[in-house]
C-alpha cells in the first residue's frame, strides 16, 4: 500500500479554496469517523516503532540539511490539537535529531494588545520560513476559527469569511515557495482526561496545567465541530490538513515523521551547483 493509499482515510476532501461558497453537504467528513487509538503507520510492534520514529528522525535531518542548502523552498509545519494532543511530544519526537541550524519553532499563545490592532494573520506572516527554512506552529493562526467561533466572539458568516482568508493566505504562500503540511492531532476525550489528571498529579507538570483547561474541556463538542468545520474548509491542494490518531505518541510520531520526509523527498531537492574555483583546489 502506497503511503497516499495509507493517508486517505485521514485526509479531508479536498477543497477548491472559495469555502464562503462551499456547502459542507457536498464534501462529507466526520472527525468522528477517525478512530483517535488507531495506529494506521504502526507496525503492530511499540519498540519497532520506536525504532522507527529515531530512523525516521535521522533521515529528516539530512533531508533538512538539504533542503538548507538547495534553498528553492520553504516548510511550514503546522501542529494542531486541543489540549494534551501531543503538539510539544511531536516537537520532541519527530525534530529531536535536526540540526538547529534553518529550523524554527513558534508556540502560539493569545494575542498581545499589539497584535490584536492589527488583521489575525499579521502576527502570523511575520513568522514565516524564509528560503531554506523550516517553521514549526505549535498552534496557529487556526486558532483564530476555533476559539472565537466556539465562543460566539464572530458569527458564522464571519468564520465562513476567515476561511476564505485563510485559504488566500496559503495559496499566495505556496504559490511563492513554501511548502505547507498541516497536522491536526487526534485524541478521545478520555485520553485527555487521562493526561490532564498526570499534569496535575506530577509537580513537574503543573506548570503545563491552567484551571482554565478544565472549562475549555467541558466545550469538548463545540471544539470537535469547529475542528470538524475547519477541516472541511480549509483542506486545499496547496495546504492539505491530515487527521492525525494521537492516542499513541509513538504511533503519532511516526505518522507525522513519515509525511514530512515523503513530502520532502518529493521535491527534487539538490545541492547548489559547485563554484568551478574548487576543481582541482588543494589546501596546503
Amino acid at each position: 500500500m502506497t503511503l497516499t493509499q495509507r493517508l486517505s482515510p485521514w485526509r479531508p476532501p479536498i477543497a477548491d479554496g472559495k469555502s464562503e461558497t462551499r456547502k459542507k453537504a457536498d464534501m462529507p467528513f466526520k472527525l468522528a469517523d477517525c478512530d483517535p487509538s488507531a495506529k494506521p503507520f504502526s507496525t503492530g510492534d511499540k519498540q519497532l516503532d520506536k525504532a522507527a520514529v529515531e530512523a525516521l528522525a535521522i533521515e529528516l535531518d539530512e533531508l533538512q540539511n538539504l533542503f538548507y542548502a538547495d534553498k528553492r523552498f520553504k516548510l511550514l509545519v503546522v501542529l494542531q490539537g486541543t489540549d494534551t494532543s501531543g503538539k510539544d511530544g511531536t516537537l520532541r519526537g519527530v525534530f529531536n535529531r535536526v540540526t538547529p541550524l534553518g529550523v524554527h519553532c513558534v508556540g502560539w499563545k493569545a494575542p498581545s494588545e499589539e497584535e490584536r490592532a492589527h488583521d489575525y494573520l499579521w502576527r502570523i506572516h511575520k513568522h514565516m520560513p524564509s528560503a531554506g527554512e523550516f517553521m514549526v506552529f505549535n498552534r496557529s493562526h487556526y486558532e483564530d476559527v476555533l476559539v472565537p467561533p466556539v465562543n460566539g466572539w464572530i458569527t458564522p458568516q464571519q468564520t465562513l469569511e476567515r476561511y476564505a482568508q485563510i485559504n488566500d493566505f496559503e495559496r499566495m504562500l505556496s504559490e511563492n515557495g513554501t511548502v505547507i503540511l498541516k497536522f491536526m492531532l487526534h485524541i478521545s476525550y478520555e485520553e485527555q482526561g487521562v493526561r490532564l489528571q498526570e499534569r496535575i498529579d506530577d509537580v513537574t507538570k503543573h506548570w503545563k496545567f491552567s484551571l482554565g483547561d478544565l472549562e475549555v474541556r467541558k466545550q469538548w463538542k463545540a471544539y470537535q465541530k469547529a475542528y470538524e468545520d475547519l477541516l472541511v474548509a480549509t483542506s486545499t491542494p496547496w495546504a492539505p490538513w491530515t487527521v492525525v490518531p494521537a492516542n499513541s505518541k509513538t504511533h503519532r510520531n511516526v505518522m507525522i515523521a513519515s509525511v514530512i520526509c515523503d513530502k520532502l523527498k518529493s521535491l527534487g531537492l539538490r545541492y547548489p551547483p559547485s563554484d568551478p574555483a574548487l576543481k582541482n583546489l588543494k589546501v596546503i
